[in-house]
């Protein structure tokens, strides 16, 4: 996922609960959808991370290093100001771009 194209806002701001919860007709259910994208994103963010930093990873311990992993600094930097895993959900699913299903209500339509 490119996170530089996220749309969400980088902070908090108030939703209605009404429109959030208007497509299951269950604020629970909708925040149910919105904190399991957000775990998911959360996992994507966390395994990027690591993987980006550990090219720039070195095995010995130096008091200089701290200094030369300016690499390090700055992609950690731009991972802390993104938006966070639960303002993207939440911006993913007003904008319809979440898939989900409930199979027990398809079950009841058998």
């Amino acid at each position: 996922m490119d996170y530089k194209k996220v749309n969400a806002p980088s902070s908090t701001i108030t939703r209605d609960i009404n429109s959030l919860c208007a497509d299951t007709d269950n604020i629970y259910e909708t925040v149910n959808i919105i904190a399991k994208r957000s775990n998911q994103i959360t996992v994507e963010m966390k395994t990027e991370l690591e993987k980006k930093l550990q090219e720039f990873a070195s095995y010995n311990d130096n008091l200089e290093e701290v200094f030369e992993n300016r690499e390090q600094i700055e992609i950690s930097r731009f991972y802390e100001k993104l938006p966070k895993p639960t303002l993207i959900a939440t911006q993913e699913y007003i904008e319809g771009k979440i898939y989900y299903r409930n199979p027990i209500k398809e079950k009841g339509k058998f």
